[in-house]
């Protein structure tokens, strides 16, 4: 319908166009009327053009095969070197995610941090401190995302009050280095005495706490300390919830994901480095330089004085001990003091980083689901450079065998659908520009998925197998007991068994009958309950065989496997019927919303059409006389003119010279856009054609210069479409 639309508008405008130039359609300048009529003035990625059509849906097909299925560029950021990755995501990666500007696209990035933060411990992480020294990309990014886009407030509303009490106290004066402190009692006993000190200025630490007057400045300056620093420990715990529910949610998959592949690693051992996420990545650069990250107002040219700075990184620098556990010793042994502060502490951050990992999916958290898609009404839409486009095209190209190692993948169809990779200036449309400048112009791209028929995948026939394998051995298990379960398959049912099987079927029969058909069992399942007994053995036998080459059951453990899960299944009776119970919940909610949504473009579509016909109305010429609608003329022509005018080409089994004897008239029909198209030879009715002015736009669009009417006579496109504008159609 957007097509159809379009070719009607350009088309108007390219008539208005052709008009100025040529007021006559004659044989002098039908050449440069038909290029006129066929030139696409806008020739870029967005032009109304069938080649353009689709090279844009291809990128649309992709880029919404991208955003939904993240496990390819997770895969992705690991072909490329860190620095490339880091600016390959910031710059493409969230445009793609629209920022997570809405609850859809906020799930989706979830979902891509949260798979490219388990390859990455997958495939790199080979200690459980690999993820701290590694500097993990994902990490990285993910922290820079939510402090710096959806987290500045959180972080200005959790560290805010203590920060600015650090930074209103001046008297606060807090050092902790023993030289420092020497050094700044020298001066100040100079400045008050106005005489040289006869201590030397150069001492080593163990010089320096030598004089009790330092050991007593810096016994201040710890209590100061510690006391600041509680203030900032207890605003950070209280505020579990202020911080970004993702950044807490991609703790919680670093949490559990550690856990899973390091199972011998301590639960401590793994909270020193989910704090190390928290605290020092996400909360420490605040901390230390607030100006930074807006957690305080400062007037603009007004820098944080050192001393305040310099009591910040104390206090940050007392936190990142905490969080990691690591005691003061060595160089900072004279601040042991405050060791036993940060084993209370650190059990404190402990607790904080349990609360913080306690929250809920992201299905539950947004509301999403595998029926979401479906009901969507709006498709989403991102807004991406040239530049940025070119440049994922090419990535992909370049890394597909990695990121996509089957054959039969969707990325792989998605990029032969592109086929080579274009230039900038071929998706701009203006070779004129400097390319920096084209590369930045940004276009919009309405995501939609690529309709594939659904074929049946070799995971879904193995699980049928099985399930009517168990299906028809608990009928024979109920029917006939035994030891073993090749006892009961090889040992014929007796009389009695035979009978109780069959009084089986019949109340199953019975039961079905009451059941409504849409929610009857599968055909094949129903199919395989009415066998008699000794058929279903047969067939349980074959199905083992098969489900044994799949490597599923072992016949030298008797198929314990297959009684396994039959057992398992007795067990969670009542969690399936929950489980069902919610998914028939949210199927019946994804039917209401696909109703709805099936109006919706009910009503689109009727107004489309309705739109089309108004678009066709207005083209026509009112021809009003004395306020009367006249009715529109026929056109007579013959073929020797048409031929002469460049409409008319050729016509087969029949001399040029017969074309002054085949007369054509166009004739308009009550429905705007439709005319019927008579040929007489000698004056004798010949055929009839309906022509459409839609189908001629879409040829045009398709890029088909020529066509057939009756099978016989060969027109040129263009030249109609000026011929009938010119006669029927308002200049």
């Amino acid at each position: 319908m957007d097509i159809k639309i379009g070719l009607l508008v350009k088309n108007r405008i390219t008539l208005q166009e052709v008009v100025s130039h040529c007021k006559k359609l004659t044989k002098k300048n039908k050449e440069q009327l038909s290029e006129m009529m066929s030139i696409d003035k806008q020739k870029g990625l967005k032009s109304l053009s069938k080649e353009k059509r689709q090279k844009l849906e291809a990128y649309q097909h992709l880029f919404y095969l991208l955003q939904t299925q993240p496990v390819y560029l997770a895969r992705l950021i690991f072909q490329m070197p860190q620095n490339k990755s880091t600016k390959f995501m910031e710059s493409v990666i969230f445009t793609l995610y629209n920022y997570a500007s809405n609850p859809r696209e906020a799930y989706l990035l979830l979902q891509l941090f949260k798979a490219a933060l388990q390859e990455e411990i997958r495939s790199k992480v080979d200690h459980v401190h690999d993820i701290l020294t590694g500097n993990a990309t994902v990490i990285r990014l993910v922290v820079s995302f939510y402090r710096n886009a959806r987290g500045q407030n959180a972080l200005r509303q959790i560290l805010g009050g203590p920060v600015q009490e650090v930074l209103q106290d001046k008297t606060l004066n807090i050092r902790t280095n023993p030289v420092d402190i020497y050094k700044a009692w020298i001066n100040q006993t100079e400045s008050q005495s106005g005489q040289k000190s006869k201590l030397p200025y150069e001492v080593s630490p163990e010089q320096a706490l030598s004089h009790p007057e330092v050991q007593r400045r810096l016994d201040i300056s710890i209590r100061n300390l510690l006391v600041m620093t509680d203030k900032f420990v207890s605003a950070i715990t209280s505020s579990v919830d202020k911080i970004p529910y993702g950044m807490r949610y991609v703790a919680k998959i670093l949490r559990t994901s550690l856990a899973e592949k390091f199972p011998m690693a301590s639960a401590e051992e793994i909270d020193k480095i989910v704090g190390n996420l928290l605290y020092y990545r996400f909360m420490n650069p605040a901390v230390v330089a607030p100006d930074g990250f807006d957690i305080v107002d400062i007037s603009a040219g007004v820098t944080l004085h050192p001393d305040h700075r310099r009591n910040l990184g104390s206090v940050a620098k007392v936190l990142q001990h905490a969080a990691a556990h690591k005691a003061f010793d060595g160089e900072n042994a004279h601040l042991c003091g405050v060791n036993q502060y940060l084993e209370d502490t650190h059990d404190k951050f402990r607790r904080f980083i349990s609360a913080a990992c306690c929250v809920p999916e992201p299905e539950e958290r947004f509301n999403m689901d595998e029926y979401s898609e479906m009901v969507a009404v709006a498709k989403p839409i991102i807004y991406i450079s040239v530049g940025e486009l070119v440049n994922t095209h090419k990535l992909l190209l370049e890394h597909q065998d990695s990121i996509a190692p089957h054959h039969g993948d969707p990325l792989h169809e998605l990029l032969e659908d592109l086929d080579e990779l274009p230039t900038v200036q071929s998706l701009v449309g203006d070779a004129e520009q400097v390319l920096s400048q084209l590369s930045k112009m940004e276009i919009s791209l309405t995501l939609t998925g690529k309709l594939v028929p659904a074929a049946s995948s070799e995971e879904n026939d193995t699980r049928s197998l099985l399930l009517s394998t168990k299906q028809m051995l608990v009928d024979v298990i109920q029917a006939q007991p035994g030891d073993s379960l090749l006892e009961i398959l090889w040992t014929p049912a007796s009389e009695h068994e035979e009978a109780s099987h069959d009084h089986l079927l019949r109340r199953r029969a019975l039961r079905d009958a009451q059941t409504p058909s849409k929610l009857q069992r599968n055909r094949s399942l129903a199919a395989n309950s009415r066998l008699s007994m000794e058929e279903k053995k047969r067939k349980i036998i074959r199905n083992l065989r098969r489900l044994e080459s799949l490597g599923l059951v072992d016949s030298a453990h008797q198929y314990q496997e297959l009684i396994d899960e039959l057992a398992k299944d007795i067990r969670n009776q009542r969690r399936y019927r929950q489980h069902r119970k919610g998914e028939l919940l949210k199927l019946r909610q994804t039917l209401q919303g696909l109703n709805a949504k099936t109006l919706f473009y009910e009503e689109q579509i009727d107004y489309y059409n309705q739109y089309i016909k108004t678009c066709l109305d207005n083209l026509a010429v009112s021809n009003k006389v004395s306020g009367k609608n006249k009715k529109l003329q026929s056109l007579h022509y013959t073929a020797a003119r048409l031929f002469e005018k460049g409409v008319l080409l050729e016509i087969e089994d029949l001399p040029l010279s017969q074309f002054r004897n085949v007369i054509f008239d166009i004739i308009p029909c009550e429905e705007s856009g439709r005319f019927q198209v008579k040929a007489k030879f000698m004056g004798i009715d010949m055929e009839r054609f309906q022509l459409h002015y839609q189908d001629l736009l879409q040829l045009q669009y398709e890029g088909i210069a020529v066509m057939k009417m009756f099978d016989k006579a060969k027109v040129n496109v263009n030249l109609l479409i000026f011929l009938l504008n010119k006669k029927f159609f308002k200049k």
